[in-house]
């Protein structure tokens, strides 16, 4: 596993930097960095199930599933991948199970500073990393454009 460490900070509050990056409707603008489409059904609840989705051009689909681990709303939200999902089939093993993703959101004087913590197989990290640094721009022009 690698690990990978984003940061950016925001002109706004957490609650907003929180509501952007992890509200559906949004949630789906910012993740183009990955994939056009991709989505997420479940909860930033801890103990949610949460299903991370791209699309597919035969409507089945494939992506990440996890659990919430750890959630404080505006202030830090964890992730543990269970597996992943292939063709609308959860898959529990493959070189995704049990890694981990976090995202702390850190607020002073009206500037939110947004870290984003990923743990990903090797073979993974440079996708990752040129994705994510695409996605946590997008998430700061969409908070500080709204």
């Amino acid at each position: 596993m690698e690990n990978l460490q984003f940061s950016v900070d925001v002109h706004a509050s957490a609650q907003r930097v929180w509501e952007t990056m992890l509200d559906l409707d949004t949630y789906q603008e910012w993740t183009g960095a990955f994939h056009e489409g991709s989505t997420y059904e479940g909860g930033w609840n801890e103990g949610d199930t949460i299903r991370f989705l791209g699309p597919s051009d035969d409507g089945k689909r494939s992506g990440l599933l996890g659990e919430i681990v750890q959630s404080r709303p505006h202030e830090f939200v964890s992730i543990r991948y269970l597996g992943m999902i292939d063709n609308d089939v959860d898959v529990l093993e493959g070189p995704a199970v049990g890694s981990h993703e976090s995202y702390s959101f850190s607020e002073t004087d009206g500037v939110t500073t947004l870290f984003v913590n990923l743990e990903v197989p090797e073979e993974w990290a440079a996708d990752m990393r040129g994705m994510w640094s695409d996605a946590i721009i997008e998430i700061k022009n969409l908070v500080e454009r709204t």
